[in-house]
């Protein structure tokens, strides 16, 4: 097995996840994709095959830690761009329904490439945005799980986020480690969208020592048929 390898193992095995060499061999496509698309797109600015572990890989993966993510679930990629965290949870967790949604169609065209390539079943790839197919029947409350990462304020996250979730399920924000201010200015934004704060947990990830932060919000109440707002009013007029 390759040093990168052993460091996807290790790191995954802190969190209590096990990889085999198949799931090993996914990650290295992967990566290896990533870092050759990246030369004719700008998909990530961490080019390092052992930086990509960490910080793209191993980051995703702490949802499984802090969250039980059930047998089978559905899970919403939300703005995921190069496949985070939803592809490194779709290869931890073969179990799971990911949906994948981006707005860019490069990013699209090479998410489509990598699920071909490392046979990923049961994905699906969709060139969108949150506030259309917020309101799309098919993606509307149809979701155990919605994810994202480094994509916009808390406060925006939730209105994109939420009406995807149907009610018991969670929201996930994939952050740094300074939350507090972002979260407590999203606190009006989460109530108003059916939501319910369970706070964050911080956490060091291994081998950088990078501080991140997980923010977990449950979908208590429907989302008012208004929201999501039309594209690009909840980044512009945020919630407050």
């Amino acid at each position: 097995m390759s040093k990168v390898g052993d460091l996807l193992q290790q790191g995954a095995k802190e969190f209590g996840i096990s990889l085999d060499a198949r799931q090993i061999e996914q990650f290295a496509s992967y990566s290896a994709m990533l870092i050759d698309w990246n030369k004719k797109f700008n998909l990530t600015a961490i080019v390092d095959p052992q930086e990509i572990a960490v910080k793209h890989f191993l980051d995703s993966l702490t949802i499984l830690n802090f969250h039980d993510v059930c047998l089978g679930a559905q899970v919403v990629d939300v703005g995921t761009g190069a496949g985070f965290p939803g592809i490194p949870l779709k290869i931890a967790r073969p179990d799971i329904s990911l949906v994948l949604l981006d707005s860019l169609r490069k990013r699209t065209q090479f998410l489509q490439a990598v699920v071909e390539q490392l046979s990923l079943a049961a994905v699906t790839v969709i060139h969108g945005r949150a506030e259309e197919a917020g309101h799309d029947e098919k993606y509307r409350a149809a979701f155990d799980l919605a994810v994202s990462r480094a994509v916009a304020p808390l406060a925006t996250l939730a209105e994109y986020c939420l009406p995807f979730v149907r009610l018991g399920g969670y929201f996930i924000a994939l952050k740094g480690p300074d939350i507090s201010e972002e979260l407590a200015d999203a606190q009006t934004a989460i109530t108003m969208l059916g939501g319910n704060n369970h706070g964050a947990r911080t956490f060091s990830l291994p081998v950088s020592g990078d501080a991140r932060s997980l923010v977990f919000i449950e979908h208590t109440a429907p989302t008012p048929a208004q929201y999501p707002r039309k594209p690009g009013t909840p980044e512009k007029k945020p919630l407050r």
